[in-house]
């Protein structure tokens, strides 16, 4: 069975929606997202527009492009010909799940299917870490369709609403990652996947998370001279091999003692430790706190 790390890591983000919409833009307008870092993301239909995000060049999004930022920061939209300050504003309700923004008589620039989400994970912030910081996807009427789909599903009361939207972002977010641009071209696991070499061993340590794994073993999985791996590990994911490895077991081990279901011995072996003593006292190190303690906070 072949393990798909991107996969895991966004059903493990356990992603739910807060809201998509339908906005139409007109005139020279700015809107400053404040959004708290949660992920956005919009698919244009018709029109461009300018998305400026601190740290990087600006972008121009198009009719057919998909945008998606897993944790946003200080990032604004704006028209081609917004002036450099001054025409900031909110948007104006005009129905069920429908918005406008600009002055009013201006004709439509811009028509986008906007969404905000939420991840329940209680390691969020650190899964992300292991994503693209922004990707842009163009030319895939696929995610269209799907964020439509996320969208209809919000505004309905219909039974397993939640489940539906739940299993329906995680295809969207996969989707976008799977096809997307990475805008920044920083290090990540989704980079890594595309990676010739190093996808054998990241779906290696996901197929086994238990298994005793060294850098070599890794290299070998890559076919790769073990140092040749590590300079190149790390320069695309952005963690040394075995960081990276520390950081999805101890993931992994937080969802099991969640569940309560496991005694720690159990746990500590199905995340590639020999003894509840050298799991705890790692998980310790890493989380700080010991794991029963942990599971007990978790579980209220």
């Amino acid at each position: 069975m072949t393990i798909d790390p991107l996969a895991e890591i966004v059903t493990l983000l356990q992603p739910s929606a807060s809201f998509s919409k339908l906005v139409e833009y007109a005139g020279r307008w700015r809107i400053n997202r404040d959004v708290e870092g949660k992920p956005v993301y919009f698919a244009v239909l018709d029109g461009e527009c300018r998305v400026v995000t601190a740290g990087r060049p600006p972008i121009i999004v198009r009719a057919g492009d998909f945008v998606l930022s897993p944790s946003t920061h200080d990032q604004a939209i704006e028209s081609i010909e917004a002036p450099p300050h001054g025409v900031a504003m909110l948007p104006t309700e005009l129905g069920e799940g429908r918005f406008r923004i600009g002055p009013a008589g201006e004709p439509v620039n811009l028509r986008m299917q906007v969404g905000l989400c939420s991840f329940a994970s209680p390691d969020a912030a650190l899964l992300v870490s292991l994503l693209p910081s922004m990707v842009v996807a163009r030319g895939e009427p696929r995610l269209a369709q799907l964020l439509h789909l996320v969208g209809d599903e919000t505004r309905q009361s219909r039974p397993g609403r939640e489940l539906v939207l739940e299993r329906l972002l995680e295809v969207l977010l996969i989707e976008a990652f799977r096809c997307g641009i990475d805008i920044a071209s920083v290090p990540s696991v989704a980079r890594g996947l595309s990676d010739e070499r190093l996808v054998a061993a990241l779906r290696a340590m996901h197929a086994r998370p238990a298994h005793g794994w060294t850098v070599a073993d890794l290299a070998g999985e890559a076919a790769m001279s073990r140092s040749a791996f590590f300079a190149r590990f790390g320069r695309v994911v952005g963690l040394p091999p075995m960081e990276y490895l520390l950081t999805w077991r101890m993931a992994l081990a937080k969802r099991l003692l969640r569940s309560r279901e496991l005694a720690i011995e159990h746990v500590a072996a199905q995340v590639g430790y020999g003894s509840a003593s050298t799991f705890s006292t790692a998980f310790a190190r890493h989380v700080g706190m010991p794991p029963m303690r942990y599971a007990r906070i978790a579980s209220g």
